[in-house]
C-alpha cells in the first residue's frame, strides 16, 4: 500500500503530443526528505500501465529516497486514448513534454519495462543531456530486429484478440485467470479502436551506430527463459560497459514475477550512478579551484 501523503501530481492535467492527456503519479520520499534523484518509470505496451510499477517496485524506490514519476502512456491505463498517433517518436515526445510540464530538467534515471525500455533508449538518443542512466527490463532499442519482433507480436494480437476475441478471452480466463483476462480484453479494445497495430510497426528504426552513440550508463535485465534471452550479448558488444543481468527461471514477465530482485538491482544501480556523479562533480570543483589558485599565483 502507498501512503497517499507522499503522492503528488495524481491525476494532474499533464499532456503529451497533440494535447493528449496523460495520467501521472509521483511518489516522494517519506517524512518530507528531499529526494536524492529522480526515477522515471515507463511501462510496456497493450496490457501494461503504471500499475505494474505501482504494485511492484515504485513504493520501495520512493522509500529509499528517490522521487518516482510514473505515467500511463497514451492509450493505456487512465490516459487518453486517441484514435491514432502511436509511432515510437510520438511516445518519446510525450515523455519529453511530460518532463517539461513537470519542470524536471535535471538528468533523470529512466527505467523501462519492455516497450518502455525502447522508449527510454530513444529518449536518451534524443536528449542525452537529460538522462543520468537507463535501466531496462526485457527491452531493446528500436533496431530492425525490434521492428520485426514487435510487428509480429501485434499481428498475433490482432488475430487472436480481435478477430477471435471471444474464444481467446474465454481461453485466457480459464487458463490464466480473471485478472489476465481483463488485461487481454483491454489490449483487444486498444487494438480494435485505434491504429496502434499499424502505427508502431511504422516507427522509424535506428542503426547500430546510433545505438552506439548512447553515452549514459545502461543496466539491462532479462529472463533466462525469455525470447529475448541472448539479447544481452549483442547489447554488451554495441555498448561496452553495459551491465547485463540474466535471471534464471524467469520469462518475459520478470517485473511481475521477481519484483524483489528487480527492486534490489534498480536501487543498487541508481545508487552507484549517483555516487559516480557526485564524485565527478567534486573532481570538477577541485580542478576549477586549482586552476583559480594557479591563475592567482
Amino acid at each position: 500500500m502507498i501512503d497517499t501523503d507522499h503522492v503528488t501530481g495524481h491525476d494532474g492535467p499533464h499532456t503529451g503530443t497533440d494535447g493528449v492527456r496523460l495520467h501521472v503519479q509521483r511518489l516522494s520520499p517519506p517524512d518530507g526528505r528531499p529526494p536524492t534523484a529522480t526515477a522515471v518509470l515507463i511501462h510496456g505496451l497493450l496490457t501494461d500501465s503504471l500499475a505494474s510499477w505501482y504494485f511492484t517496485v515504485a513504493p520501495d524506490l520512493a522509500a529509499a529516497g528517490l522521487e518516482v514519476v510514473m505515467y500511463d502512456q497514451r492509450g493505456h491505463g487512465r490516459s487518453e486514448r486517441p484514435g491514432s498517433g502511436y509511432r515510437l517518436d510520438t511516445f518519446v515526445t510525450d515523455l519529453e513534454r511530460l518532463l517539461d510540464r513537470l519542470d524536471i530538467t535535471g538528468p533523470v534515471h529512466l527505467v523501462g519495462n519492455c516497450f518502455g525500455g525502447t522508449v527510454a533508449f530513444a529518449y536518451a538518443m534524443r536528449r542525452p543531456e537529460r538522462v543520468a542512466g537507463i535501466a531496462v527490463i526485457e527491452a531493446k532499442p528500436a533496431t530492425e530486429s525490434w521492428l520485426t519482433e514487435i510487428s509480429g507480436i501485434l499481428r498475433r494480437v490482432e488475430e487472436e484478440l480481435v478477430v477471435h476475441e471471444a474464444e481467446s478471452l474465454a481461453w485466457v480466463s480459464a487458463n490464466r485467470g480473471a485478472h489476465t483476462a481483463r488485461l487481454a480484453k483491454s489490449a483487444a479494445r486498444l487494438v480494435r479502436t485505434t491504429s496502434i497495430a499499424e502505427d508502431v510497426p511504422a516507427s522509424r528504426v535506428v542503426s547500430e551506430e546510433q545505438v552506439r552513440a548512447v553515452r549514459c550508463p545502461v543496466l539491462a535485465v532479462y529472463g533466462a527463459d525469455s525470447e529475448l534471452a541472448g539479447q544481452e550479448r549483442w547489447l554488451e558488444s554495441v555498448l561496452p560497459g553495459t551491465r547485463t543481468v540474466v535471471l534464471p527461471g524467469q520469462g518475459h514477465s520478470v517485473l511481475a514475477e521477481a519484483p524483489t530482485r528487480i527492486r534490489e538491482l534498480l536501487l543498487s544501480w541508481i545508487d552507484e550512478r549517483e555516487h559516480e556523479g557526485e564524485h565527478e562533480r567534486h573532481t570538477a570543483t577541485d580542478t576549477a579551484a586549482a586552476a583559480l589558485e594557479a591563475d592567482a599565483s
